[in-house]
């Protein structure tokens, strides 16, 4: 730990990674420093946290006292004591920084993969407190295990349920399951055929010899029946509720078996699904309020990916203007709404999210997210947003209203033409069509992919002539083509796109000029996001014009305002 390093971490101030702990009223006892490293051992991420002894919670610098006879205190002696009282022991890296004049002890506490708590037995977690700010709170033995599937160390759906039996299985339901496979497309055949005790053992949803042992969460979750769940699952619930501004018309609650579940709240779904319909040549074409497949995928990751270790039921609201769907339970480890769409596959449920997969009900690529993304984006509406989402919960909005018919249009015209559009296309040509103008860098992370695949992307639109560009390297933006326009209905869109350009430059270069006096070539490049040779361009017909005039030589070239 630097100095440099340490100054970082206190300008940052206080989060859910950094704690500080000042010694300007109290000393900070050792019961207290285990404790406050068990905490943010067991707090909800991969990386490093950090405890900084002897900065006060305003980010001032007091000191730390002390913690030994020698009148000091000993890096080493000091990890010891926190292995020693930790179990699994945890090794804590200490180190001691010289800054304004006073010593703070440093320590790097590293994340562990299960969860750690003192001798004395107390567990705690960092998290934010009711007031927003980060904290230490008990770490219940629930919680212990909800942590271990977030990171992928268990699967809560494969675990035995003590008290449960095969008697507390219902038989309809192992031909729902059946049912399932046969309707939908994907499942796994080689089940059909299979008798229900077979088939509970071939999901993993028994434990069975003979006769069966023991009942695991997955078995009552996909057959059991109402009153078992109730009993013995109480966390399970899905609510379907359709609100109208704040009146509620329906607020309905099931504690059924999955399946059944989820084919309830399709129907529910279908019967409220309008749609209207386009003519495109000969074909008609369907567009939904909401696509049905993202609904099917959506409702299904709220399912598989809740954690039912949290009291709390999968909502499912229906607004005037949007559709929301939400689960106890915050994304798993290392998946944000920022990679979401690149990220791996983590199920917090494994094998529940197996089932689904056999019975035919999601992808068998586990690439759901991608189809509730391209089924809302083919049927002209805006992009799903999971920005509400938490680490309590996640939230899924459908955003509802007019659709764009035209876009619709143009892409059903696409593909009859042989040119299927991928998410990657839709997403840049749905920005395009909202923001009217994107950079590379802003389509890099609304793809959450590298710029050179984007701009890849974005060239194969161009070569397509549904996208043009303007500009340079870092200062080229990317816009749609005048083709485009016209088939989406807004042919003078793209004249002011483009016919207004250079007058908004014009005006930027000369309000920058009269706000600071001066500019180089590079700070209008920069402004206007155009490239070197464009900027100079620009600066010469300003100058030619009368607006600037221009000083220096070669690279110490400036613009003034003509006096």
């Amino acid at each position: 730990m630097t100095p440099e390093r340490l100054q970082e971490l206190i300008a940052a101030g206080e989060s859910l990674d950094v704690e500080f702990k000042g010694e300007e009223r109290k000393p900070l006892s050792d019961d207290e420093l285990v404790e406050t490293v068990v905490c943010l051992a067991n707090r909800s991420s991969s990386a490093s946290a950090w405890l900084l002894i002897g900065v006060e919670d305003d980010g001032r610098v007091t000191g730390a006292r002390p913690r030994h006879e020698s009148g000091r205190t000993d890096p080493l002696r000091l990890a010891a004591l926190i292995a020693n009282r930790t179990r699994p022991s945890l090794t804590a890296r200490v180190a001691l920084v010289s800054l304004e004049g006073k010593e703070v002890i440093t320590l790097e506490v590293p994340s562990v993969q299960t969860p750690v708590g003192t001798t004395a037995g107390k567990y705690l977690r960092r998290a934010l407190g009711g007031d927003g700010k980060p904290c230490c709170l008990p770490m219940f033995f629930h919680e212990m295990h909800a942590r271990q599937a977030d990171r992928g160390a268990e699967d809560y759906s494969a675990l035995v349920l003590p008290n449960a039996t095969w008697d507390d299985l219902d038989p309809l339901e192992f031909e729902r399951f059946r049912r399932s496979i046969r309707e939908r497309r994907g499942g796994d055949p080689s089940l059909l055929t299979l008798p229900d005790l077979e088939l509970a053992k071939a999901l993993g949803a028994v434990e069975a010899n003979g006769q069966v042992r023991n009942v695991r969460v997955l078995g009552l979750l996909l057959f059991g029946k109402e009153e078992s769940l109730r009993r013995l699952l109480p966390t399970h619930e899905v609510a379907f509720q359709v609100l109208a501004g704040h009146r509620v018309e329906v607020n309905d609650f099931f504690r059924w078996p999955l399946l059944r579940v989820m084919e309830e709240c399709e129907q529910r779904f279908a019967a409220r699904n309008r749609e209207r319909e386009i003519l495109v040549g000969m074909l008609r074409i369907g567009v939904p309020d909401y696509p049905p497949a993202a609904f099917r995928e959506a409702l299904a990751n709220a399912l598989i990916h809740r954690d039912y270790t949290r009291l709390g039921a999968v909502h499912i609201q229906w607004h005037s203007d949007r559709l929301e769907i939400s689960n106890p339970g915050g994304f798993p480890e290392g998946v944000r709404p920022d990679n979401l769409l690149v990220t791996a596959p983590r199920p917090r449920n494994p094998l529940l999210a197996d089932a689904f997969k056999r019975a035919g009900i999601v992808e068998r690529t586990a690439r759901g997210i991608d189809t509730i993304f391209y089924e809302q984006l083919r049927n002209g509406r805006p992009t799903p947003s999971y920005d509400r989402s938490n680490e309590a919960g996640v939230v899924l909005v459908l955003p509802g209203g007019e659709a764009n018919l035209e876009f619709v249009r143009l892409l059903v015209e696409e593909s009859r033409a042989g040119r299927d559009l991928g998410l990657d296309d839709l997403l840049m040509l749905n920005a395009l069509w909202r923001d009217r103008r994107l950079t590379t860098e802003e389509a890099a992370r609304l793809s959450q992919k590298p710029e050179a695949e984007v701009r890849a992307t974005l060239s194969r639109l161009v070569e397509m002539g549904l996208v043009e560009s303007r500009g340079e390297r870092k200062g080229r933006t990317w816009h749609l083509s005048a083709v485009t326009y016209r088939r989406l209905g807004q042919p003078a869109a793209y004249v002011h796109q483009r016919g207004f350009e250079p007058l908004q430059q014009k005006q930027m270069v000369l309000q920058y000029v009269e706000k600071h006096g001066r500019i180089t070539r590079r700070e209008a490049a920069e402004l206007c996001r155009l490239g070197p040779h464009q900027a100079t361009r620009l600066l010469d017909r300003l100058v030619k014009d009368g607006h600037l005039v221009r000083l220096g030589t070669k690279k110490g070239t400036y613009y003034q305002q003509r006096t």
